[in-house]
C-alpha cells in the first residue's frame, strides 16, 4: 500500500516526532517496549522476517520512490507507511545522515527457556559486552555461522540500542536473542542441555590445542572489551581458550575474536556431521 499523501509530517518538534526520537534513549525503550529502526536495510529485514513487530513506518517521498522492494514488502505485509519531511526523519534518527526511512518496532526478545528447549548446538553468551558496535557485530557473526541463539547477560548493552541494531545489519531478526538472565543461570542451563561452555580469554589455553573439542555442542562466552571475564565468570566455564597472535598485533578486537571463534566452531561441527 502506498503511503498517505495527506497530512504529511513536517514539524520536527511535534509530539509524535519527539516520541519516536526518544527511542534513541534506553529509558524510553524500557518504558514503551519499542525501539527504532533506521534506514532501508533495517526496514527491509523487519518487513521480510518480522512484519508483525512493526508499529510505524515513515519515509521521505524520495526514499519511498527509490526503494520499490520496500514498498512491495510493506504492501505484502499490510504495513502502511507515512510520508515525512527530511527534517522530520532527521529529528527522529540517531544517525547524523539518515537514509530517509525510519520504523518503530516492538521488542520481542526470546525466552531463555525456549532457546534451550530447541536442543541448540551452538550458542553465544555475551557477559558485560558494553560497546554497541561489538555486540551488533557478534550477533551478525552468530547469524552468519548458523548459531542457534545469542544470550545477553549481566550488564551487556541493550540489544535494541540503535547502534546495536544498525551493526547487526538485520541479523537481529534472524535468530533468537535473549536478555535478562545472569551468567550463572545461563551457564547452568547450557550445561544441562549438554553444551560445553567455552570462554574466550587471553589467559586461556592455546586455541589450536583444543580445536577438536569444538565439534561438540558449544556455548561460547565472550566478556567485556577492556576487562574480559572476571574470576567468578571463568569459574563457571569448562574451558578457556585464547587465540594465538602470529604477527605483531597486540590483540584482537572483541568482535573480530568472537567471529573467529564462532567460525571455528561452525567448521568443526559441520565437519563432524559429514556432508549435508
Amino acid at each position: 500500500m502506498r503511503p498517505y499523501t495527506e497530512n504529511v509530517l513536517e514539524n520536527p518538534r511535534s509530539p509524535r516526532v519527539r516520541a519516536v526520537a526518544k527511542l534513541t534513549k534506553r529509558a524510553a525503550r524500557q518504558e514503551t517496549g519499542l525501539y527504532l529502526l533506521e534506514g532501508p536495510q533495517a526496514a527491509r529485514e523487519a518487513l521480510t522476517w518480522r512484519p508483525d513487530t512493526l508499529v510505524e513506518l515513515y519515509a521521505t517521498p524520495s526514499a519511498w520512490e527509490k526503494h520499490q522492494d520496500i514498498r512491495e514488502a510493506a504492501s505484502d505485509a499490510g504495513v502502511e507507511a507515512e510520508f515525512a519531511s527530511e527534517a522530520v526523519i532527521e529529528a527522529m534518527a540517531d544517525t547524523v545522515t539518515p537514509q530517509g526511512i525510519i520504523a518503530v518496532a516492538r521488542q520481542v526478545p526470546t525466552s531463555v527457556r525456549d532457546i534451550f528447549a530447541d536442543d541448540p548446538k551452538l550458542i553465544v553468551i555475551c557477559e558485560e559486552v558494553r560497546d554497541p558496535g561489538n555486540l551488533g557485530t557478534i550477533i551478525r557473526a552468530a547469524d552468519a555461522v548458523g548459531a542457534d541463539a545469542v544470550i545477553l547477560t549481566g550488564r551487556t548493552v541493550d540489544p535494541f540500542n540503535p547502534k546495536v541494531v544498525r551493526a547487526t545489519t538485520g541479523s537481529l531478526f534472524h535468530l533468537p536473542v535473549a536478555v535478562g538472565i545472569e551468567l550463572a543461570d545461563a551457564a547452568g542451563r547450557a550445561r544441562s542441555a549438554g553444551l560445553r561452555i567455552v570462554a574466550a580469554d587471553v589467559g586461556g589455553e592455546d586455541f589450536v590445542d583444543h580445536r577438536g573439542t569444538l565439534a561438540e555442542p558449544t556455548a561460547w562466552v565472550f566478556g567485556n572489551e577492556a576487562r574480559g571475564l572476571d574470576d567468578d565468570a571463568l569459574a563457571l566455564v569448562d574451558l578457556s581458550l585464547r587465540l594465538p597472535i602470529y604477527g605483531r598485533a597486540e590483540s584482537l578486537n572483541l568482535a573480530t575474536a568472537a567471529s573467529v571463534c564462532l567460525y571455528e566452531s561452525a567448521f568443526a561441527q559441520r565437519a563432524g556431521n559429514g556432508p549435508e
